[in-house]
């Protein structure tokens, strides 16, 4: 098994087109540039395609590590990882596998599901960094709802995309 990698770099170019959505002058863009205490002066200086290569890079990592966050039958090749024949086809362990993700391989492999695990994930890992890092930044509220709510609903989108739409085998 292994993942979608085609359905990753797709999923990795959400928190791109969300964050110019997201961090728009029309949306939280000027109440995140207060709370961030960027001025419009100081936005000018940035090296955007780096910014944006950069964040298409971790955004990748991301959309990788969301494979496992929603879909279950990951689990499946963890508890044959040990047995050096599970990826040699005909063998009994990948004959086994075979079976098992024929029965079970298209169970919770919805986009409603890979959302409510990418929304999990948001809420309970982006969550507390981001407010981590905004407490000792000495940051308020709203810069933490800005921030903490655009991840979480580019986790719940990037999770919903992996989920349907990844082959893993």
């Amino acid at each position: 098994m292994k993942p979608d990698f085609l359905i990753v770099f797709v999923a990795a170019l959400i928190p791109l087109v969300l964050g110019f959505l997201w961090y728009n002058p029309k949306t939280f863009g000027n109440a995140w540039m207060k709370a961030a205490g960027v001025t419009p002066e100081s936005a000018k200086g940035a090296n955007m395609p780096l910014m944006l290569g950069l964040t298409y890079l971790f955004s990748v990592f991301i959309a990788f590590t969301m494979n496992f966050v929603t879909i279950h039958q990951w689990g499946l090749m963890s508890l044959l990882a040990d047995n050096p024949d599970v990826g040699v086809p005909g063998t009994a362990a990948a004959n086994e596998l075979k079976g098992l993700l024929d029965l079970y391989g298209g169970k919770f492999r919805t986009f409603g599901h890979g959302a409510l695990h990418g929304t999990i994930t948001g809420i309970f890992f982006a969550l507390p960094i981001i407010t981590i890092n905004a407490l000792f930044e000495r940051k308020g509220f709203k810069y933490i709802a800005i921030n903490a709510g655009y991840w979480i609903v580019a986790m719940l989108l990037m999770g919903g995309v992996v989920c349907r739409y990844s082959h893993i085998y």
